[in-house]
């Protein structure tokens, strides 16, 4: 059953992406292309947030040092990016690793601040590390992905380096909430006293879902310093990790689809909302509000309501006794 819903998972993705790119303008598929980055950086976030129950608001902290720890081992060293790539990702968890026992001792809003610091001293450190990460000024020329000689350093060719991305991670999200390690981490969620009590290791399970959402935030930092091909440390401040809670938090927590559809639709929202000007701050909280009073389970609770009412009315239109 895990195994056929991820696969499930996986293919939709593909499918829907595929189709969603025809016809698209480049300037479209690049702002598609950002939001298959955001959605591999928000599946992620969901393991802690939605799944563990970790508020963390140092997301973007993670996704910083996959893209620089590519953007450095590419440019300063001369390393393929294919070698660089896992080396994010395994610098980006071991670091959430470290920092994991000694942090998830807090909880509550102190984590919160705490990762919230987090992210703060990040951006601190890649502003004024100069020697290593050029400071404020960036690390420009990060060299793209190439397959077989074809150089991935279009839109539509990264289109399908970013979905093929997405679908592993959302195929392995999909897989960890129905396995037994997913489930502990939700048990951990609604309470921990009872959790421990059931043989349920807390501070383990709460550092392996930090380490998870870390590892996919790293693969989304990777993938981004190759679309963008410049990593800025503005790219990685708090401000994106509230914008990450907030994709999951409009999509619907706890589930894999919320997560792609917030990632989408906070992605694409901006340009259809150009013409506000400033407004559309105030037109982004208003919606925040709306969700949260009356979609607290967020659009995939809307889509969720809107298959059982079609699905009642079409029960009650079968007649009685029909085969």
């Amino acid at each position: 059953m895990r195994v056929r819903d991820s696969l499930l998972a996986a293919v939709a993705i593909l499918a829907g992406g595929g189709l969603l790119s025809l016809g698209l303008a480049d300037y479209s598929l690049r702002l598609l292309n950002l939001s298959v980055i955001s959605a591999v950086a928000v599946i992620g976030f969901n393991v802690a947030f939605g799944l563990a129950g970790l508020i963390s608001l140092g997301h973007a902290a993670f996704v910083g040092m996959g893209a620089y720890t590519l953007a450095i081992l590419t440019t300063k060293l001369g390393w393929s990016p294919w070698l660089a790539a896992p080396v994010g990702v395994a610098v980006t968890t071991l670091f959430a690793a470290l920092i994991g026992y000694p942090l998830l001792r807090l909880r509550g809003h102190y984590l919160a601040l705490a990762t919230l610091g987090l992210n703060v001293s990040f951006t601190i450190v890649t502003a004024n590390w100069i020697a290593l990460t050029n400071g404020t000024n960036g690390i420009s020329g990060v060299p793209p992905f190439a397959v077989a000689g074809l150089v991935i350093d279009d839109e539509r060719r990264f289109l399908w380096l970013g979905l093929v991305a997405l679908a592993v991670v959302a195929a392995a999200a999909v897989a960890l909430q129905r396995s037994r390690h997913g489930r502990a981490m939700m048990a951990v969620r609604d309470d921990e006293t009872a959790a421990r009590m059931s043989g349920i290791d807390v501070t383990r399970t709460k550092v392996a879902a930090l380490c998870l959402s870390a590892a996919a935030a790293g693969l989304a930092g990777v993938l981004f310093a190759t679309h963008v091909r410049f990593v800025a440390p503005e790219d990685f401040n708090y401000a994106h990790s509230i914008v990450y809670l907030a994709m999951l938090i409009v999509g619907g927590e706890g589930t894999v689809v919320g997560a792609v559809i917030g990632a989408a639709l906070l992605t694409f929202l901006p340009e259809w909302l150009r013409g506000l000007g400033d407004a559309y701050l105030a037109f982004f909280g208003l919606m925040m509000l709306v969700i949260l009073i009356f979609l607290p389970t967020g659009l995939i609770g809307l889509v969720r309501m809107a298959a059982r009412l079609r699905f009642r009315r079409g029960a009650a239109a079968t007649p009685r006794g029909a085969p």
